[in-house]
């Protein structure tokens, strides 16, 4: 999920839940709840880095203890002198729940997050949301904006609420998202369903996928894998869905070679196959011998970033590995 989602449902949980909180506590939470995508920076110091840092140590349950420590340490350290007699409990439990739902978030996505670290090196997902939803952006801005909105109607007629501002329409887009979410769930399960239940090409399925589309809850993408080829086809769900296996896109998978099992068991490949959920092979034949290029399927519809990596390996005939990196996909990177 996108930072700025992070930061508005992170403050939409300090409106709800602690609304009497000052200032400085309010903008302590919204940083714990935000300050796990610094590992996004990875993306400047090469396609190796990126890989080691995203969504990985910066997004685990320890870290976001960790950060909930040191976004809150200035009412720990300064609490004779804090104004208010603002309950540093209370801090620091808003900006944990915070860091938690940022977690939350970004597990329902595709890219996963490895919450176990430094025990297990697991990634988590559940492919129910888009990296950038404009559903669940639209919902906490609407229950931000609107209660701001509101209150100077009330002023100007003269009304006071009992209720601290922006608590209800924070709650209620809370509440929301969470609905949200829960559709989302029944709808990946239905195209999970429909992946499953197809032949493609004369072949059962051995791996299925259904990844979101920002746009709408009911529109799907999914990716088949079977012994012989990949396919990426556009999964509808809803009522009066219809879907169709045979639009799907066809990859075939290249034949066993032993410069392919060669390159599929190099250190950079082993470094990429932990990350990608469908790579796809590709092997070229050159005077040296072979050049094995590993991608995430699909190629031409990333889900999970605009920023892609591939495997490089170049082999002798063979299958001894001459060369071997990890590279930008050209053209994928966002900047």
């Amino acid at each position: 999920m996108d930072p700025l989602t992070h930061a508005l449902a992170s403050y939409s949980l300090q409106r709800a839940a602690f609304p009497r909180l000052s200032r400085g506590a309010t903008i302590a939470i919204v940083l714990a709840g935000v300050v796990a995508d610094v590992d996004l920076l990875s993306i400047y110091f090469g396609p190796s880095a990126y890989l080691a840092f995203t969504h990985t140590y910066f997004h685990s349950i320890l870290a976001a203890l960790a950060f909930t420590l040191v976004a809150t340490l200035p009412f720990l350290l300064l609490k004779p002198k804090v104004p208010e007699n603002i309950p540093v409990a209370a801090v620091f439990s808003a900006a944990l729940v915070a860091a938690l739902f940022h977690l939350v978030l970004d597990t329902c996505q595709t890219d996963g997050v490895e919450l176990l670290w430094p025990f297990s090196r697991r990634r988590f997902m559940m492919d129910w949301l888009p990296p950038l939803d404009l559903w669940v952006l639209g919902i906490l801005l609407a229950g931000i904006l609107l209660p701001l909105l509101s209150g100077l109607v009330t002023e100007e007629i003269g009304a006071r609420s009992k209720d601290p501002r922006g608590r209800r329409g924070a709650t209620l887009a809370l509440a929301a998202v969470i609905l949200y979410l829960l559709v989302r769930l029944v709808f990946h399960s239905d195209a999970i369903a429909s992946l499953q239940s197809r032949i493609y090409r004369g072949e059962l399925p051995h791996k299925v996928a259904a990844f979101a589309e920002s746009s709408s809850p009911f529109r799907w993408y999914g990716i088949v894998e079977t012994a012989r080829a990949l396919y990426d086809v556009e999964v509808p769900v809803g009522p009066g869905s219809d879907f169709d296996p045979s639009s799907a896109t066809t990859s075939y998978k290249p034949e066993p070679s032993p410069a392919l099992n060669a390159a599929r068991n190099s250190a950079v490949a082993q470094r990429f196959l932990q990350v990608a959920r469908f790579p796809k092979a590709t092997v070229e034949q050159t005077p040296a011998g072979f050049h094995v290029m590993l991608r995430a399927f699909p190629y031409s519809r990333d889900s999970s970033s605009s920023v892609r990596v591939q495997a490089l390996i170049d082999t002798d005939p063979s299958g001894k590995i001459l060369s071997e990196e990890l590279a930008w996909v050209p053209g994928s990177r966002g900047f």
